[in-house]
C-alpha cells in the first residue's frame, strides 16, 4: 500500500513539475499570450492604466526586452505581498516558470509562432469593469494646472444616490474622467439632511509652508478624510491606482444602502500642469434579492498627534504607532489594503486570537505608493480577536521617492506628507448590526 501511494505521489509531482517547466521552444501565440491574458491585459489594453497594449503580437513585440526586465525584477505585475505569509485569491504574481518563459521568448528574438496556437481572445469589458445596473452622475471639478505649491486640498461633495428604496449593491466602480490627475476618489453613504447642498464642493485651506507641507508648529494638515462639513461619514470604497472597482458578488454578499441616502465623495487631485475639468461617474450593480451575507468596509487611521506621529529627518526605518481593533463578533476577513504615502516602507497585518496565538496574515515588505493594491483573502476571525497593523517609513536619502529627507514629516493629506491608514473589510450574516462588529471606538463603516 505504501509503495502504491508513493508511486501515485511521484506521478503527481512529476506532472506538476512538467506543468511548470519552460517549453523548449517559446513563441508568442502558444506560450506568451496565455500569460499576458491572465496577468497583464487587465491593465495593458486600450483605455486602461497600462501605457502600452499587450493584446496582439504587433503591439507586444516592441516591448519584449522591457517585459523581460520588468518581470525578472518583479516590478510587474504589481504585487507586493510576501509570498510566505497569507493566501490571496486575487494573487496576480507570476510563477517562476512564467518569468522564465517570458525571458526566454525575449532572448530568442520574440518569435511570433503559429496564430492557430493562440487561445481565444479575452472578451474584456469596454468602458466599465462591472457593467453597472445604475450609473450615478457625480460632480465635475476644475483641477487647475499649477496651483500654489501644487496643492489642491481634499474636497468633499455630496450627490443624490437616487435610491428611493432600501437597496443591496453588489459592486461599485468609481470612474474619473481624468485618472492622470486623480490621486483618489472615495465614497460613503449618508442619511439625507435638509441642509445638504448637492454638488457643492467643500474644503478647508490649511496653513502650510512655502513648499506646501505642514508647518512644524502647526502639526498635521489632516482633517479626517476631507470631512470639513460636520456629519459626513468617511468613505471606504475608493478609486485608487491599482484598485478601480470592488465586487462583492463572488462572496455572495452585498452592501445595504438605506432609502434616500446621499453619496458623499472625497476627492484628492494631483495637478500635472494641464488644467482639466474632471467629471466623476459612479456605477453600481444591484442585487435582485436580499443577499446571503453583508459586506462591511472599515478604515482606521493611525494617530495624527504631531507629538506621536513625527518622522525624524534621515530616519530609514521609523516605526509608526500601530493601529489596533478588536472584533466584537465572529467575522470573515476578506480584504486588506495598506495605505501610506511616498515614505511608506512596509506594513504588516497581524491577528491576535483570544487564546493568545498570533498570526501574520499580510506582510508588504516593499510598499509602493504608486500602486494601491487590495489583497483579497478568506480568514475566519472569532469574536475577541485583535487586528494589529504595524508600519515603517523610510525618510532617508536611500528612498528614491522621498521628497525631502532633511525635514520632519507629519501626518497630512498631501503626498509629500505622510499617512498610515489600513483598510480592511469583512463579511457577516445579512442581518448583523454593522455598529456591533468592532469593540470600543468605532471606525467609519458602510
Amino acid at each position: 500500500m505504501f509503495n502504491m501511494l508513493w508511486a501515485v505521489a511521484l506521478v503527481i509531482a512529476t506532472r506538476s513539475v512538467a506543468a511548470d517547466a519552460v517549453p523548449a521552444s517559446v513563441t508568442f501565440h502558444k506560450d506568451v499570450l496565455p500569460i499576458l491574458q491572465k496577468n497583464c491585459q487587465t491593465c495593458h489594453r486600450p483605455g486602461e492604466a497600462g501605457p502600452m497594449s499587450f493584446l496582439t503580437y504587433e503591439t507586444t513585440r516592441p516591448w519584449a526586452k522591457a517585459i523581460k526586465e520588468a518581470v525578472r525584477l518583479r516590478k510587474m505585475p504589481p504585487w507586493f505581498a510576501d509570498p510566505k505569509i497569507g493566501h490571496f485569491v486575487n494573487d496576480r504574481s507570476l510563477r517562476q516558470s512564467d518569468v522564465d518563459t517570458l525571458a526566454k521568448w525575449a532572448d530568442g528574438g520574440a518569435p511570433r509562432g503559429n496564430p492557430k496556437d493562440a487561445p481565444p481572445p479575452v472578451e474584456w469589458p469596454k468602458g466599465w469593469h462591472i457593467q453597472p445596473d445604475v450609473i450615478v452622475e457625480g460632480p465635475a471639478y476644475g483641477v487647475p494646472a499649477n496651483p500654489k505649491n501644487n496643492v489642491v486640498e481634499w474636497i468633499t461633495v455630496t450627490v443624490p444616490s437616487g435610491f428611493t428604496t432600501d437597496t443591496w449593491i453588489t459592486s461599485v466602480e468609481i470612474r474619473p474622467e481624468y485618472p492622470e490627475v486623480t490621486h483618489h476618489i472615495c465614497l460613503g453613504f449618508n442619511p439625507h439632511t435638509p441642509d445638504v447642498k448637492y454638488f457643492v464642493p467643500y474644503w478647508k485651506d490649511k496653513e502650510r509652508g512655502e513648499d506646501g507641507s505642514a508647518l512644524p508648529n502647526k502639526g498635521p494638515t489632516f482633517t479626517g478624510g476631507g470631512g470639513v462639513k460636520p456629519g459626513l461619514r468617511a468613505a471606504e470604497d475608493c478609486y485608487v491606482p491599482g484598485n478601480v472597482a470592488i465586487d462583492y458578488r463572488p462572496l455572495h454578499a452585498a452592501k445595504l444602502v438605506p432609502a434616500g441616502s446621499d453619496i458623499t465623495l472625497n476627492l484628492h487631485y494631483t495637478p500635472n500642469g494641464k488644467a482639466v475639468t474632471d467629471h466623476v461617474r459612479i456605477g453600481f450593480t444591484i442585487a435582485k434579492e436580499a443577499p446571503e451575507r453583508r459586506y462591511l468596509s472599515f478604515l482606521r487611521q493611525a494617530t495624527t498627534d504631531p507629538k506621536r506621529f513625527a518622522i525624524p529627518p534621515n530616519d530609514p526605518n521609523w516605526a509608526c504607532p500601530p493601529v489596533e481593533v478588536t472584533f466584537a463578533r465572529n467575522v470573515e476577513l476578506v480584504f486588506m489594503m495598506p495605505h501610506m504615502h511616498a515614505r511608506g516602507k512596509d506594513m504588516t497585518y497581524t491577528l491576535e486570537y483570544p487564546d493568545g496565538r498570533k498570526e501574520a496574515i499580510l506582510h508588504v515588505p516593499r510598499y509602493d505608493f504608486n500602486w494601491q493594491i487590495g489583497y483579497e483573502t478568506s480568514i475566519p476571525v472569532p469574536k475577541g480577536t485583535k487586528l494589529r497593523v504595524d508600519a515603517h517609513f523610510d525618510n532617508s536619502v536611500n528612498n528614491p521617492s522621498n521628497p525631502d529627507p532633511n525635514r520632519t514629516v507629519y501626518y497630512g493629506e498631501m503626498t509629500w506628507e505622510e499617512m498610515m491608514a489600513p483598510f480592511f473589510s469583512v463579511v457577516v450574516d445579512r442581518d448583523a448590526d454593522p455598529k456591533n462588529i468592532l469593540a470600543g471606538p468605532r471606525p467609519p463603516s458602510n
